[in-house]
């Protein structure tokens, strides 16, 4: 029986710290965050020194061309730190360290890291088209180092560090059915408008139509000119108290069925879909966190166990339709909004490498295909 399985590998500078990763994309499930395992294989020279992890956020909240003067827009976050050799205490291991340990040796040690529930999400703002360096946004990665102590000052040489991602996915059950209604009356004309607005459905995955129902009564006297549905996405960096804003991702604008004039209605469907390649060109929008040589796409929303559950060094993504009917230059404007979730699904299949029938393993051959990664066979 073949069990096709992929470790991510990267090893130190001078070649005597290598670490591997069964993921690099680690599920938060609001209640808890799936814990970091891994083993590092440390060569004979390192065996009577100390080497230490650690796991740290990073977040930049200004341009780097902009760090002038001795300004810096970045903080690191240390939120996990231990001592990985010699090994503390006993650690039970998972089947990936150890078939990793039985194949790599005696110097193959294992840890695991463990990450608060509130540590905020992976998230990267996309920059301008002349911005240079590191995007905003929250970036963690994974460092092992060889010291004297935790605080010890890292030498490049001996330190090797591999980007990971704080991830979220959909949940599984659906939510109410968003819906609203919204009315206007004129100071100076009798009767009102009302808009009344709602989707098929709370939870969206990328890439997938969003219905929005429109239903419009117009009772006034006024006449509404035409329609504009819009998503927005909700950018909150909490770290700045103002630095809250919204982004339009996908909008349509209509006057089918319009004018609706005074004492008739309207009903219809329009369909709208976010993407990263419709806004490729606007600055500021929120993306899901990006590892080497991967596409990415629009932020996903943030789940949050708790509205005070907001991480001061966080990035608070969220989603909204909105409903713009045109009155006129007089008449004005009367708008509605809904709230949605616009996630990943939860990826499904079997995790080969934990499969219960698995054999001992015999081989174990290694195809590099890029630096950072190794595809290993089990057979």
């Amino acid at each position: 029986m073949v069990f096709n399985l992929r470790v991510f590998k990267k090893q130190s500078p001078n070649g005597k710290l290598t670490i591997y990763l069964g993921k690099r994309d680690f599920v938060d499930h609001i209640s808890g965050v799936e814990p970091i395992d891994g083993v590092v294989a440390i060569d004979e020279d390192y065996r009577d020194r100390k080497i230490f992890g650690q796991v740290v956020c990073s977040f930049r909240y200004g341009r780097e061309e902009d760090e002038v003067m001795g300004l810096n827009f970045q903080k690191d976050l240390y939120l996990a730190s231990q001592q990985v050799y010699p090994p503390p205490e006993k650690l039970e291991t998972t089947k990936l360290q150890d078939r990793l340990q039985r194949k790599l040796g005696r110097n193959c040690y294992p840890f695991r890291f463990v990450l608060a529930p509130s540590a905020p999400a992976s998230v990267s703002l996309q920059p301008g088209q002349d911005d240079d360096g590191q995007p905003c946004g929250v970036h963690y990665y994974i460092k092992l180092f060889v010291g004297e102590n935790e605080t010890d000052r890292t030498h490049k040489r001996s330190t090797v560090s591999m980007g990971i991602r704080k991830v979220q996915y959909a949940p599984s059950k659906q939510g109410r059915q968003p819906c609203t209604v919204v009315r206007k009356d004129f100071m100076m004309s009798p009767g009102e408008l009302e808009l009344e607005v709602s989707l098929d459905k709370q939870v969206y995955h990328h890439g997938e139509k969003i219905a929005v129902n429109i239903c419009v009564r117009n009772n006034s006297n006024k006449v509404v000119k035409k329609i504009k549905g819009m998503v927005q996405q909700g950018v909150d960096v909490v770290l700045f108290q103002n630095g809250q804003y919204r982004t339009t991702v996908a909008s349509l604008e209509t006057q089918e069925g319009c004018p609706i004039s005074p004492g008739s209605s309207l009903q219809k469907v329009i369909y709208l879909m976010p993407l990263l390649s419709s806004n490729k060109d606007r600055r500021g929008i929120a993306l899901d966190g990006q590892l080497k040589k991967q596409d990415t796409n629009l932020a996903s929303t943030t789940l949050l166990a708790t509205p005070d559950q907001r991480d001061a060094f966080g990035i608070i993504v969220s989603y909204a339709v909105k409903v713009k009917l045109y009155l006129g230059a007089l008449g004005g404007e009367l708008s509605a909004e809904l709230p949605f979730v616009l996630m990943h699904p939860k990826p499904s299949g079997k995790k080969l490498v934990q499969a219960d029938s698995q054999a001992e393993v015999e081989t174990f051959r290694q195809d590099t295909v890029d630096p950072d990664v190794d595809n290993y066979k089990y057979d």
